[in-house]
């Protein structure tokens, strides 16, 4: 089985989100400008909790803002 990645909707949401800034929504859910940025490249996966927080924020089921994505499809 190859590796799974976590892919998300961050940027588009906080676009749709007033334009909501990577640092505004590191603020509301406690962690670093630098760690939405790393999640928006796909290159960080979160914590289930930071997960859920992320999706709280924009009022939106986890799997709304959080998708698998396979490599070998």
């Amino acid at each position: 089985m190859g590796k799974c990645l976590i892919g998300n909707h961050i940027r588009k949401l906080r676009f749709n989100h007033d334009e909501m800034t990577q640092q505004q929504l590191a603020d509301k859910v406690g962690v670093t400008r630098q760690t939405i940025v790393a999640m928006e490249k796909g290159k960080y996966s979160p914590s289930l909790e930071l997960a859920f927080r992320i999706a709280l924020v924009f009022s939106l089921p986890l799997e709304e803002v959080f998708f698998l994505e396979d490599n070998n499809v």
